[in-house]
């Protein structure tokens, strides 16, 4: 196994492990931010029925001339209409006014607290994605070297559904609450960008600590935006954005980006060119070399390409790889290399060279 595949496992290895631990990061981090949202929700509601608790033994110390303790259970016992103590034994007519007053004044005043208690629970209950994004946000803080995505659509998705498999860490920026709460339920590291502060969305993602950005909008002025947004906090990020119009490529550029690809045009690009041969199965885009096709071909025992070299064929187009027995073949510029039967070529090239390499590839 070469060096570079080995710091490819490392990293990988090392990638996985982190992610293990971060998920473990998110449950405690969230264990212990829900009991402090379920207080800071809650502790107003609960301060008034303990200062009513207070209040009613004082109720029954005076009128009812009750010890302490006894005063205090006969309080408690009324707010929570247990009833195990009741005045002149529930003869009203004998009760004091000013007492019983007090007492009208300290259950209208208990069950609201009480009744705002409960609301304020269920509230907690249901937005409990606020303990999560909590939690969240500490372990973003502790980010380093990290992609953000912006945009999670069917691209921002494959992005980060491919840097997940790669073993980088990434955080995903949308703008949909609900797609947000659902990437909290998963445990995926994301932020919730509000259209008109992206500048904070970055800044919550980690941008001073980031590697790269990718912003993948299906709005041309949203991706210039963050382009421009990211170059402003961080020179050193790496910037790579998706136009829509082809006529935006430059503006993008200049914007800050280190690398725009103009959506529409490399898919059109990958649709047309299907058309040219059914072995195509990729596309590269260079800004220094333009577009160009990935195919593959796999050579038939009567191909003229038997036996010959690479010398040879890249007078065709050029090979980028050669598949034998499944495994990718190692130095094919050799002199002493040759192409053998049924092996697979992975050619870069445009359409008229993969064409005609295909037919000296299958020929008969």
């Amino acid at each position: 196994m070469s060096r570079s595949e080995d710091e490819v496992l490392f990293h990988r290895a090392k990638s996985k492990h982190g992610r293990e631990r971060r998920k473990i990061g998110f449950v405690l981090y969230e264990s212990f931010y829900e009991p402090l949202f379920f207080l800071n929700a809650v502790y107003k509601q609960l301060l008034v029925l303990g200062l009513m608790f207070v209040f009613g033994a004082a109720v029954f110390s005076y009128y009812e001339a009750l010890p302490p303790l006894d005063a205090f259970l006969a309080s408690v016992s009324t707010i929570t209409t247990i009833g195990l103590y009741v005045p002149k034994g529930g003869n009203f007519l004998l009760i004091d006014r000013g007492e019983a007053t007090l007492l009208i004044l300290l259950i209208i005043v208990s069950v609201g607290a009480g009744a705002s208690a409960v609301q304020s629970t269920v509230s907690a209950v249901v937005n409990g994605d606020l303990a999560k994004g909590k939690a969240e946000k500490k372990l973003i803080e502790r980010l380093k070297g990290h992609v953000i995505i912006f945009g999670y659509g069917h691209l921002g998705k494959y992005v980060a559904e491919k840097l997940d498999e790669l073993g980088f860490d990434s955080v995903v920026v949308t703008r949909d609450p609900h797609l947000y709460a659902d990437l909290l339920d998963k445990k995926v590291l994301a932020v919730l960008e509000h259209e008109s502060h992206p500048l904070e969305a970055l800044r919550a993602s980690g941008i001073e600590r980031a590697e790269m950005v990718v912003s993948s909008h299906s709005e041309d002025p949203d991706n210039m935006l963050i382009v421009m947004g990211a170059r402003k906090l961080n020179p050193k990020v790496r910037v790579v954005t998706v136009v829509h119009d082809p006529g935006l490529v430059e503006t993008a550029k200049d914007a800050g980006a280190d690398l725009v690809i103009p959506a529409s045009v490399t898919l059109g690009h990958l649709l047309a060119l299907s058309a040219v041969t059914k072995d195509l199965v990729g596309v590269v885009f260079s800004e220094k070399i333009g577009t160009k096709e990935i195919a593959q071909f796999t050579v038939f025992k009567s191909s003229p390409l038997v036996g010959k070299g690479m010398s040879e064929v890249r007078k065709l187009a050029a090979v980028i790889g050669v598949v034998r027995n499944d495994t990718v073949v190692g130095e094919i510029f050799e002199p002493d290399f040759r192409i053998q039967e049924d092996d697979t070529l992975l050619v870069l090239g445009d359409p008229s060279n993969l064409e005609t390499l295909e037919k000296e590839a299958r020929a008969t």
